[in-house]
């Protein structure tokens, strides 16, 4: 396989920390794709809170070291491994996973988790579809079991995540509300679905939120920072109401006699535990919500690969999420 050069550039990880464990190296030998997989030339990859987690160690999953982060990649196929039918080279594509990391200028994913990427989305919005939309989508319809007609919270609605579930969420039938901490994410969460916004760090939001339900509550929940919220979250439950958990960053203590009464459960989404079966299913739905224009990722800040030691301290620290964060490879 001829790639004209052989080495790439790409972020590699060797000990578990800070983001400054993220290292930039530039003699990475591409690699080759075996059977059933392709060799992607990236152009962009999504950033994602998890891999913040899972480069301090912290996470359940641990990579064997040396690693290089990354997943959700848009970009090229530049070459195909022996049984793959479904593409061939110059394709553009776009990734729910990667086997060998997407902060690199190429990557080498099975040809299950790999899609074609419409002409009418960039390489940008490409890198913003695996994690966010596929979680949203598990969130939403796995999870939550979510019907027509009923309401959903987004819980921090203008992260990747929080957009993709107040689109998908709309385009689906339901009533949609969502929250974001700073004027320009609400006005994007509005234009992304959302039928009201609320800002979460008003002191008296969720007194804002139960007035425009009224008694009766919210269906579904998508909760974003469970460790802040969750406590809050079940007191806005409707009967039966659902809160899923996509995000958590420590402990909080409840109540748990607030989910007796209105028989509500939490319930916890990892995207990683779908079956391939589960992605198929996923990706066929938002295939079509790419066909009909509901799908249409909205990109946040945007960095060169030099830079992400700083997009991973900005993606946990930052002051409020505007959309997808992605790098830039190309």
């Amino acid at each position: 396989m001829a790639t004209g050069k052989k080495l790439m550039r790409a972020i590699r990880v060797f000990e578990f920390g800070g983001p400054e464990v993220l290292k930039l190296q530039s003699d990475v030998a591409i690699p080759f794709p075996k059977d059933n997989q392709v060799l992607i030339k990236v152009h962009a990859c999504g950033v994602n809170p998890v891999e913040t987690y899972i480069r301090s160690g912290t996470y359940s999953r641990k990579p064997l070291l040396p690693y290089t982060p990354g997943s959700d990649v848009a970009g090229v196929i530049q070459a195909v491994g022996n049984n793959v039918s479904a593409f061939k080279k110059g394709d553009r594509v776009f990734t729910s996973g990667t086997l060998t990391g997407g902060y690199a200028e190429y990557a080498v994913a099975a040809d299950h988790t790999v899609y074609t990427l419409p002409e009418k989305l960039d390489f940008k919005q490409g890198a913003a579809i695996g994690v966010p939309y596929f979680t949203a989508y598990r969130a939403l319809f796995h999870s939550a079991h979510v019907r027509a007609g009923e309401s959903v919270l987004v819980h921090g609605a203008s992260g990747g995540v929080g957009l993709a579930a107040c689109q998908i969420a709309r385009a689906y039938g339901l009533k949609v509300l969502g929250t974001a901490g700073t004027e320009e994410g609400q006005k994007i969460v509005l234009q992304n679905g959302a039928h009201e916004v609320f800002n979460h760090r008003e002191v008296n939001y969720i007194d804002k939120i139960k007035k425009s339900v009224g008694e009766s509550g919210i269906n579904v929940i998508i909760e974003m920072l469970a460790n802040v919220n969750l406590s809050k979250d079940l007191n806005l439950l409707s009967r039966g109401g659902r809160v899923v958990v996509v995000g958590s960053r420590g402990p909080i203590e409840i109540t748990p006699r607030d989910t007796m009464a209105k028989e509500s459960s939490i319930i916890g989404v990892s995207l990683y535990s779908s079956t391939k079966e589960e992605f198929q299913q996923y990706a066929a739905a938002l295939q079509a919500g790419m066909e009909i224009g509901w799908l249409r990722p909205v990109i946040g800040s945007q960095y060169p690969l030099e830079k992400v030691a700083q997009a991973h301290e900005n993606i946990i620290y930052g002051s409020g999420a505007t959309g997808k964060m992605i790098l830039l490879l190309q």
